[in-house]
């Protein structure tokens, strides 16, 4: 897994969802769903900067915690993606 691909991932929930605030950790594999830092909303905006920012076309059916609930499954995910 790249650590390019996890910085950018960061970077964007950091901008969005934490409004830019860093001061705490983010550790990878942090549940975003469960710690309420993402809704379903911010899955949507996570989604359309996945396919934009690394080129990707998601599913409807790729869209579950299992490829998007951390920065580690996210970074997973788009990997296989890119493998495929």
């Amino acid at each position: 897994m790249s650590d390019v691909v996890q910085t950018r991932i960061r970077d964007f929930i950091v901008e969005n969802f934490l409004f830019g605030d860093d001061s705490q950790p983010l550790p990878g594999d942090l549940s975003l769903i469960e710690s309420d830092m993402v809704d379903s909303t911010g899955i949507l905006e996570l989604v359309g900067f996945l396919e934009e920012g690394f080129g990707l076309t998601i599913a409807d059916a790729d869209i579950v915690p299992a490829n998007l609930d951390s920065i580690d499954r996210i970074a997973a995910f788009i990997e296989r993606k890119k493998a495929a």
